[in-house]
């Protein structure tokens, strides 16, 4: 990985979901704004500072590129196209997630 470079799984969870009163919405169904998307950081550059492998991060996956490396699909970014991080590391002082 180079400079500030982010390389993330591409989400399993793009399939049909459930909303929170129970309904269950197919893949195919249309969303009407952008959904921004969690994944597991798998990689990072040496001048990436805010996150760390392992870290869940949510971002847009549109217009990202995506790469495959020994068969599996992942997307690259740079860090500062992450939105928000869900870090285990943090502890019980604080929530874990942060902007």
């Amino acid at each position: 990985m180079l400079h500030d470079r982010v390389l993330v799984e591409v989400g399993q969870d793009d399939g049909e979901r459930r909303s929170t009163g129970g309904i269950v919405i197919p893949a195919t169904a249309a969303m009407g704004a952008r959904r921004l998307s969690w994944s597991r950081v798998v990689a990072i550059g040496p001048h990436a500072r805010s996150v760390q492998v392992g870290d869940r991060v949510l971002f847009d996956a549109e217009d990202k590129p995506e790469v495959e490396v020994a068969g599996e699909l992942y997307v690259l970014m740079r860090e500062r196209d992450v939105h928000a991080v869900a870090a285990e590391r943090v502890g019980d002082q604080a929530t874990g997630l942060y902007l």
